[in-house]
């Protein structure tokens, strides 16, 4: 079988390895086989953390809504409940933002959960 040669496929592919490096430390964008490195390390990261910014924003927003729940006098757990038992359905996202922006509005929706407990 003769040899093939890949130079110009390689040099596309360093070059593409490279470009998105830019911004590293030092070897990790100069070097190829650094940047290759950086670069399969940065990727898991990102991959990992998109599933993990959802957690994160899951959790901030069940502690509005608890901290909002309880000065209408009810606790985080009872209050959902309540909307499930109401056959409300706002999504914690909606919840925490009518907490944060709209208290009077969010008032409404504890009253309406401790009716239907």
């Amino acid at each position: 079988m003769p040899r093939t040669k890949g130079g110009v496929v390689t040099r596309r592919r360093h070059k593409k390895v490279l470009k998105m490096t830019k911004g590293q430390f030092g070897a990790r964008h100069r070097v190829f086989r650094r940047a290759n490195e950086a670069l399969l390390h940065a990727l898991e990261y990102a991959t990992r953390d998109r599933h993990n910014r959802k957690r994160d924003f899951r959790r901030l927003w069940i502690t509005r809504i608890n901290a909002a729940a309880r000065k209408n006098g009810l606790s985080y757990s009872r209050l959902m409940h309540g909307l499930r038992q109401a056959n409300v359905a706002l999504d914690r996202k909606v919840l925490a933002d009518l907490a944060v922006r709209d208290e009077q509005a969010f008032a409404k929706v504890v009253e309406v959960a401790k009716s239907a407990l």
